[in-house]
């Protein structure tokens, strides 16, 4: 089942948009397909997407001036532990498609971004999901989230 077109609104906050339909704000960063994203049939393949994920969430951090190196290097990593992703129409090679990222849930040990990707062109959602993490240190121990990375979760706009 297709989801509910996402319609933008621009906020004062550069690269940060509400969703008239459901009213979340999300983040939003810009990326081109490349030719070695695609695949025999001139379709982006599929496991890419988790790599615009990436993409997006590693923007999202940055805009919040906590880069992913950072937390590392505070001694904190989040591993990936679940993955969830639904498609809906496929990237071609040179299209510009726009990431949209949200810190969505946040537990004691465990957080989630949403994600959704949508052509530039004409507003196509092309894929959603999202990606759960689990904090661990440097043993690969779980421990609890950053101060950080939950100010970051609090501070984000929600509507």
């Amino acid at each position: 089942m297709r989801p509910k077109p996402f319609i933008p609104e621009f906020l004062d906050k550069p690269n940060y948009i509400r969703d008239a339909n459901s009213g979340l704000i999300w983040h939003r960063s810009e990326l081109r397909t490349l030719y070695v994203d695609t695949d025999r049939s001139q379709v982006v393949y599929h496991a890419n997407y988790l790599k615009y994920f990436e993409f997006g969430r590693a923007e999202l951090m940055r805009a919040a001036d906590y880069p992913y190196k950072k937390i590392e290097e505070s001694g904190y990593i989040y591993p990936i532990i679940k993955t969830e992703l639904n498609y809906y129409s496929p990237l071609f090679y040179d299209d510009l498609m726009y990431i949209y990222t949200r810190p969505a849930k946040l537990e004691m040990v465990k957080l989630q971004f949403d994600y959704l990707i949508t052509r530039a062109d004409n507003g196509e959602t092309c894929c959603t999901g999202f990606t759960r993490h689990c904090a661990v240190n440097g043993k690969s121990i779980p421990v609890e989230i950053d101060q950080k990375t939950i100010n970051l979760w609090q501070g984000f706009p929600r509507s």
